[in-house]
């Protein structure tokens, strides 16, 4: 026997824990809502369910007042719906109750509604109904119809705002303003407050059509029950008018009494869209700001009650009231004014850890270069700089960091100034209203203007006004507007300071976003045969050339397969530059597809070569000065030569000087691409344009 009941009480068990889950008691709840409707309920089970159908109104309410913000109870409009159903289908229920059984008396349905139908009529069932069609009246008419207008333009609104403030997330992102956590958390909170708000407008039609179905519900109770009470159980006309009468007006307002606290609450939460705070913090707060408004509320009462036939005794003692409220509330404010301004919250006193902090990249502006964060000619700073994160990325396969931007009192009206890790990387001056032009072909910009040099590149150009743009275009000029002068000018220091924007943090970052088998593949070889700080350093010296690292597999690979066989960082670039031929070539090619190339001749091969000194990681390269010299004067000719033909070609090398024929090129044509034979891909089309 005791075998047969301990699986029974397990259940048991399991079943009550299960219902005090929140879901299951919910879908319990809902269901049983739904039962109601079609099970009659005993008189004492109905007065229950009203209760806590009042209960539960004055709840919903108090919580209305009490959030800070609508969104804090953004379950209102699922709780609406719910309530709604309840309170409709204890009307059916009580429906049951009052036809089957009002032939008993006023206490048929229960000692709720027998009590609601003696308090409010007060023996006069005439007095009841009058009360009851003015609740309905209020209910319908008033705060039902307020709400759904203040849900429907809230609504509107909130939609027709969201693309604009999805924008404003986005600058404020670009610009540094917040983090991805922060614009995560804001965006989230803009979807939540557009689907509140819609769904509060489809809510607010629940409360109107529940204030519609109690008035037909009581229309049809009185004329169903009069009908029953006389013609079923023989009642006098008279007195199954007044049993039903009664029985009927008492269940409606017990259902309108619930219904209209909840109209109330609907009608504060979808009003409250503007303040912030408790209801009655923020209503006395903003009520406080006049004093003087109730200095005149206390004179107007005092008059009022000294006009003949109105009593004085109320009108005077709210003219009192009103009067010494004006009068703390003046003096409160005198106090405030007269006292030093202090802060309520803690001073935060700034640790030593804290000064450490530095922004990565910074644009500071001159206070006459503000706009440039608002529209100006169609195109805003934050915008291009969030565009500029993006090309950056897809170009060299690493995301930029945020840029924050600030204003500096200290620099001119029209100056900026660019910081990469506090220290100044460039600068310029920007003219708002006017266009920047420079001739493409070095000729010189032959308008009327400000002569200046370009900051990004030094080039001549001209800053002109907005008169002059369609001449300069008919002449075939570069128009930049101030913005994009800017963004380009950042666009060639952060190519410059990659490098060192690449920490290890980011790098650790990158490289966990690798799929699984190539992230494997790195873990044999690091940190056994080549450390972190390495792979590091293989990633920045590519960046140092502006070679992508977007597709890192590949350099992955690279990477694991040479650490094992040298320690040499720089040995270990090459081999990954070999890797990336396709890459490179690709790169680096013309207009046609081919790939133009300035050869170095055997003789300078042999003179770098012979011009190292050391072993390994400790090589370096001891050419003669005046041998320096005149490989640069020979660089310079071949690369003007090709430049007069339009071409904008490589430095081929052998793979063994490479490193430091780039070492040489940077310091004087830093943008000119260095590439050993090892790195042209077999497919690749040469065009070969001289020999240096």
């Amino acid at each position: 026997m005791a075998e047969t009941l301990a699986p029974q009480s397990l259940s048991f068990a399991r079943l009550g824990r299960a219902l005090l889950r929140g879901e299951i008691a919910l879908s319990v709840g809902v269901l049983g809502i739904l039962a109601i409707l079609l099970v009659p309920l005993p008189a004492f089970a109905l007065d229950l369910l009203l209760a806590v159908s009042i209960t539960s109104a004055v709840l919903v309410l108090m919580v209305s007042l009490l959030i800070q913000k609508p969104l804090e109870f953004n379950a209102f409009p699922a709780v609406l719906l719910i309530t709604t159903l309840f309170r409709l289908a204890l009307n059916v229920a009580s429906t049951r109750l009052i036809l089957s059984n009002g032939h008993k008396g006023v206490h048929a349905a229960g000692d709720v509604i027998e009590a609601f139908g003696q308090f409010v009529m007060g023996g006069n069932f005439v007095i009841g109904v009058v009360v009851f069609i003015i609740l309905v009246i209020i209910n319908f008419m008033v705060i039902t119809r307020g709400s759904t207008r203040i849900a429907e333009v809230a609504a509107r609104f909130t939609l027709d705002s969201m693309p604009g403030k999805q924008i404003a997330i986005d600058a404020d992102l670009s610009a540094g303003m917040i983090n991805e956590d922060q614009a995560r958390a804001r965006r989230k909170m803009l979807e939540e407050e557009s689907n509140f708000f819609g769904a509060m407008d489809g809510a607010s039609k629940f409360v109107r059509g529940d204030a519609i179905a109690g008035l037909l519900i009581t229309a049809i109770n009185i004329i169903g029950g009069i009908v029953i009470g006389s013609v079923t159980h023989g009642l006098p006309l008279a007195e199954s008018a007044d049993t039903y009468t009664r029985l009927t007006v008492g269940d409606g307002l017990v259902a309108q009494i619930p219904a209209l606290i909840i109209s109330t609450a609907a009608g504060l939460i979808v009003s409250k869209a503007g303040l912030e705070g408790a209801a009655d913090k923020a209503l006395a707060k903003q009520l406080a700001k006049y004093p003087q408004a109730l200095g005149l509320v206390a004179g107007v009462a005092a008059l009022a009650g000294i006009l003949p036939g109105m009593p004085l005794i109320p009108f005077w003692l709210i003219a009192g009231g009103a009067g010494f409220l004006a009068w703390r509330l003046t003096k409160t404010a005198e106090k405030a004014a007269a006292a030093p301004a202090k802060s309520t919250a803690p001073p935060v006193e700034e640790t030593p850890e804290s000064a450490l902090t530095m922004d990565e990249v910074r644009i500071e502006l001159g206070f006459g270069l503000l706009p440039l964060l608002n529209d100006v000619q169609g195109r805003r700073l934050t915008d291009q700089i969030k565009a500029l994160r993006k090309s950056m990325a897809q170009e060299l396969g690493f995301i930029m960091p945020a840029v924050r931007i600030l204003d500096n009192v200290q620099l001119a009206h029209d100056q900026y100034m660019v910081r990469i890790r506090e220290l100044e990387a460039g600068q310029g001056r920007l003219k708002l209203g006017k266009l920047l032009v420079m001739d493409p072909m070095g000729r010189g910009v032959a308008l009327e203007g400000e002569t200046v040099k370009e900051p990004a590149f030094g080039l001549d150009a001209k800053w002109i006004g907005e008169d002059l743009k369609e001449e300069a275009g008919l002449r075939g000029f570069t128009i930049v507007d101030p913005a994009t002068v800017m963004t380009t000018h950042l666009t060639e220091i952060i190519k410059e300071a990659m490098p060192e924007l690449l920490t290890f943090a980011e790098v650790k970052k990158l490289l966990r976003e690798l799929p699984q088998d190539t992230q494997k593949l790195l873990d044999d070889a690091a940190p056994a045969h080549i450390s972190w700080a390495g792979v590091q350093r293989v990633l920045q010296n590519l960046l140092r050339e502006r070679i992508s690292i977007r597709d890192l597999g590949s350099i992955v690979e690279a990477i694991a397969e040479s650490a094992p066989a040298t320690h040499d960082l720089l040995l270990i670039t090459e081999h990954v530059r070999a890797r990336l031929a396709r890459q490179l070539c690709f790169q680096h090619r013309a207009s046609d597809g081919a790939l133009p190339i300035v050869t170095l001749s055997p003789s300078w091969e042999n003179s770098f070569a012979e011009a190292l000194i050391g072993t390994g990681a400790d090589r370096q390269l001891a050419l003669a000065p005046s041998k320096l010299h005149e490989f640069v004067s020979a660089v310079r000719v071949a690369f003007e030569r090709a430049a007069n033909q339009g071409e904008t070609p490589v430095l081929l090398t052998s793979a063994g000087v490479r490193p430091y024929v780039r070492t040489l090129i940077e310091r004087f044509r830093p943008a000119t691409a260095v590439m050993s034979q090892n790195e042209v891909h077999p497919k690749a089309k040469l065009r070969a344009l001289g020999v240096v």
